[in-house]
């Protein structure tokens, strides 16, 4: 059975003190047997990941890091790679974020270099896709996120695949206010997870997690996460308060 997840991508948001006491008090609002039911997962900012994993406990909280380098090492003036993350403890990465793509101009090429070197450390990526808001109204949503998925992850072997979870973005639902309805979520990621079988095997597609990455919040989360195709939520702004994040998880 895929598994359910709820994430939190905090963006570039809170400075040291304020994250690691984010941190606590969602590490002491989460209970061992809850994790059993569902994985919960922290991206706070670089600055921030040395410190906090010394302060959550790894059985309840997994550390996620927002982006790495598309190399290993060398000069890379401003870059980290995913062998430091890993050396700090960080084992899941976020890759293909629609801020990411837009802001910073993360190509398909880029993002293979990213996957490739986060899988080589025996970490989990969160890919990212989704369209934005003229793409959605073109009717072509289903075509970008095919083409983001082939160009990158469908290259992947099977084994490697298999540590991907994947994230839909509506991007014109991210910070907007704007949700996807849950009818548009379900529609979408069944397409998704179709696709995954097309390229691998129903078993793998059966087994791969897809979130929903869109304005998800306490008010909306119970309704998008009663899809069947809908297996969790990366989540912004309401991971920035440790009871409405704890909402989130709860609404499974």
């Amino acid at each position: 059975m895929r598994k359910k997840i709820v994430a939190g991508n905090w963006k570039m948001n809170t400075q040291l003190s304020e994250g690691i006491e984010l941190a606590q008090t969602l590490n002491k609002k989460l209970d061992n047997s809850e994790n059993e039911e569902v994985k919960v997962v922290i991206a706070p900012p670089f600055t921030h990941l040395a410190s906090i994993k010394n302060v959550i406990d790894s059985k309840k909280i997994t550390l996620a890091a927002q982006n790495c380098a598309t190399h290993e090492k060398g000069a890379y003036t401003g870059e980290i790679s995913a062998t430091m993350l890993k050396n700090i403890g960080v084992d899941t990465v976020i890759l293909g974020h629609s801020e990411r793509r837009s802001y910073y101009y993360d190509t398909s090429e880029t993002l293979s270099l990213k996957v490739a070197q986060v899988l080589a450390n025996k970490q989990e990526v969160i890919f990212c896709i989704g369209e934005v808001l003229k793409e959605r109204e073109a009717e072509k949503h289903f075509e970008v996120v095919k083409k983001q998925l082939s160009e990158v992850v469908f290259k992947l072997s099977e084994a490697e695949f298999e540590n991907i979870i994947l994230a839909y973005e509506p991007v014109w639902a991210i910070g907007t206010g704007k949700t996807a309805s849950p009818e548009q979520a379900q529609e979408i990621h069944a397409y998704i997870r179709g696709l995954v079988a097309e390229n691998y095997s129903n078993e793998i597609a059966e087994n791969t997690s897809i979130l929903y990455g869109g304005s998800c919040n306490p008010g909306n989360a119970k309704e998008l996460f009663s899809n069947k195709d809908v297996d969790g939520g990366l989540i912004g702004g309401a991971s920035l308060k440790a009871d409405d994040f704890k909402a989130i998880i709860n609404s499974f």
